[in-house]
């Protein structure tokens, strides 16, 4: 039996590796680049959650104001520093007979990926949160 010497295996081996290196490296790099955009837009979709929440828990006490509501719910979005958000309350005009409060966050994803923008297509991350005002109903 003929056995081959360790130089001869090692210079074999070297060029096999830089090829399993140049089919792999792509993937696991495109693997991690998809793992910090998705990680990214979940954390925008939960702050759009908390902000949409927290704006309708601010316009629901009496004598609050829509553009009270607004103005949190861009607060809490500018912590992530989102870009083009949009905030919506319904009603506008909240008076002593508006018995609920909704309030809406929408945040285009094309402003705020990391990695991707163009491969996003328009898409939104849209919330919203709707509660019962804590106004006295008049009869």
């Amino acid at each position: 039996m003929i056995k081959a010497s360790r130089n001869y295996r090692s210079s074999e081996r070297r060029g096999a590796v830089m090829v399993e290196f140049a089919i792999c490296a792509p993937v696991f790099i495109l693997v991690v680049l998809a793992m910090f955009e998705f990680s990214w837009l979940n954390v925008v979709r939960h702050t759009a959650d908390n902000a949409a929440y927290e704006a309708a828990r601010v316009a629901m006490v009496p004598g609050a104001t829509a553009a009270e509501a607004i103005a949190e719910a861009e607060r809490i979005m500018s912590v992530v520093g989102a870009r083009g958000t949009q905030v919506t309350v319904d009603p506008p005009n909240l008076g002593p007979d508006s018995t609920e409060v909704t309030v809406s966050v929408v945040i285009p994803v094309d402003d705020n990926a990391l990695v991707t923008p163009k491969f996003t297509g328009g898409r939104q991350i849209e919330s919203s949160s709707t509660l019962r005002t804590e106004r006295v109903e008049t009869r």
